[in-house]
This record gives structure tokens, sequence and C-alpha cells, in this order.
């Protein structure tokens, strides 16, 4: 059998469900950690791999905001951004919308100015050193409730920074119906953002078809339980949605209990638009290159349906039209090349 993971290193890609504070290495994590010796969260890197093991959904999100309480100035924020840009480099991702929490650092005593500031200039800083393009999304933490909806839909438009390009819902499902996040839905999609919530991560199919009809969803995040509701499979395929899947993720959350029973391959029998992703990938012990991997064993996927793969990313994303055909097009060289080098 091929080893795909010396093409998957080299393989251009764009990246579109990767948490900002879950991306954040275990070198970030524990320097931070020190710079703040009140956390609970260890300061030896290889500490934090027992801590990043999650027994449940719940579980995995205090943990998360365990991490969130460590970014606590702009310097911090500048930090951890281009310190993820340099981890995605390294994988060879071109492109990235990262989903940013931008309530989760204000309501700690982050001045929203300086935190609007610290990450167009870590951004900014990426593409001109790192040849990688940052854009936002900014997200509400659903357990947050409405105060964080008004919070989050207030920066996004008042303080509106160059990279923002769409509007998300993250944090848990259950107990958190997304009817109710309309009104702030409709104020972003309003000034020009795309609508791309969370939804069917650890719920069934309703939330899916909440987020489709009451926000507006051009994309939804993870959409894990689709499969459970072929009418729902059959309208993402005909109307072009795509679902941003991250299959080691649902495994660490336990969304999924099983990664040989994903539904990914369902998903893509049904002719429905999937892009892979990692989600939070240090704290789930992954990267993109191995959802790659991963994606292909359970996909069957040789080099030409990695790049296929790879391609729906880009046609997915929220690049501008120029910046797609540029890297469609580098995905398709790189492989061309590839493949003649190698013989196959």
């Amino acid at each position: 059998m091929t080893d795909l993971h010396p093409f998957i290193a080299g393989l251009p890609k764009a990246e579109l469900h990767v948490h900002h504070v879950g991306s954040a290495s275990p070198r970030i994590v524990a320097e931070l950690a020190a710079h703040h010796p009140d956390s609970k969260v260890p300061t030896d890197p290889e500490a934090l791999a027992d801590y990043f093991t999650f027994t449940d959904f719940a579980h995995f999100i205090d943990v998360y905001l365990s991490v969130v309480d460590l970014i606590r100035t702009p310097e911090d924020v500048r930090l951890l951004t281009f310190e993820v840009a340099r981890d995605m480099a390294r994988q060879n991702i071109r492109y990235a919308e990262l989903t940013v929490t931008p309530f989760s650092s204000t309501r700690r005593g982050i001045p929203e100015q300086g935190f609007m500031e610290a990450i167009e200039d870590a951004r900014k800083a990426a593409e001109a050193e790192l040849g990688v393009v940052l854009r936002w999304t900014f997200d509400i933490p659903g357990e947050a409730g409405l105060e964080a909806a008004e919070e989050t839909t207030r920066l996004a438009v008042g303080l509106r920074p160059e990279g923002l390009v769409a509007f998300g819902l993250g944090g848990p499902e259950i107990g958190v119906p997304r009817p109710q996040f309309k009104p702030y839905f409709d104020r972003a999609i309003a000034e020009g953002l795309h609508s791309v919530p969370h939804a069917g991560e650890t719920t069934g199919p309703q939330t899916i078809w909440d987020a489709l009809n009451d926000l507006r969803a051009e994309r939804i995040g993870h959409g894990t339980s689709a499969t459970r509701d072929q009418r729902l499979l059959d309208h993402l395929a005909e109307h072009r949605i795509p679902l941003e899947v991250c299959p080691t993720s649902n495994i660490a959350t336990r969304a999924v209990t099983d990664l040989d029973l994903h539904p990914v391959k369902e998903m893509v029998d049904a002719g429905v638009l999937v892009t892979i992703n990692s989600d939070d990938p240090p704290m789930f012990g992954t990267d993109l290159n191995n959802e790659y991997g991963v994606a292909a064993r359970l996909l069957g996927l040789d080099e030409r349906g990695l790049a296929a793969l790879a391609k729906n990313s880009v046609e997915a994303s929220y690049l501008d039209p120029a910046g797609k055909r540029a890297l469609a097009t580098e995905i398709d060289t790189y492989t061309t090349n590839w493949l003649e080098r190698t013989g196959r």
C-alpha cells in the first residue's frame, strides 16, 4: 500500500474549521501557563497530553476554557495567533479561516480594540513572513447565552477587523437551541458576513435544520448527525452546502464512538461537499495533515482523491475568486508533478 503521508505533507491546503485558542501548541500553552502561575493548566508540555484527554464534550469545554483563561493581554493574543500560523505553515496550509471567540477574551479584561489590533497585526505578519493567509470567523460561545451573542455581534459589526469574513456559533449544542440566535445572525449577514454555525455535532439532525432555516447557514460546522436524515443529506447535496468535518475531534469529544464508524463516507456517497479540518488540533493530538491521512483511509483515497478533497476546502472557502483559482492551480500542479516524479 502506498504511503500517502509524504504526499499529504507537501499538499497545499486550506482549512475552514479550526479554533484560535484551540490551536495553541503544547509549547505555547505551557509558556502561557508559566506566565500565569495561578492557572491549573500544566506548565510541562508532556503533561498536557494527559490534561487534554477528555471524558466527554462537557469536560472538553471545561479544559478549553481553562486554556482561554491563559490569554489575558493583547501580547498573549498576538503571540498565540502568529504561532498558530507558524504551525500551519509547517503543514503547507496556505489559507485558513480561524474561528475566534472575542467575547471570551474581552470579558476577561482584554481591551477590545487591543484584541482586534493584535489579531490583525499577527494576520499581516503571517502572510508577509510565512505565506499563510488568515481570515477570521467570529463565533458566539453558545454556553454564554444571549449576552455573548449581543457582544459578539457588536464587536463583529462595530469593530470589524479587515480579515473578518464569517460569523459562527460554537460551544455545547445540548440545551443551547439554535433559533434563539437568529436576530444576531440576521445582523451579521446584513453586514456582509457569512453564516457558519456549528450544528449536529452532539445533537441530532434537527439542530442542522435549525441552523439552515433560522441562522441561514452557508456552511455547517461538523454536521456529524446529518446522515441520520436522508432528506437533510439530499438538501445539503442539492444546495452545495459544505460540511466542515473533523474526524479526530469527533472521537476525542465522544461525538462518534469509533473512527471506523465515522459517517464521513456516507456524507461523500450522498454527494455532500465535504471538507476536512482539525478543529482544536493540539488538544486532540492531531493536525490537518493527520486528518487528511484519516480521511484517505476512511474514504479509500489515493493522491488524486486527496487533491480533490483539498480543492473542496478551496471551493467552500471565502477566499477571493483570484485566490481560489491560484490555490486550486497550485494543488493541481503539485499533484501532477508528484505523480510524474513517482511514476504513478
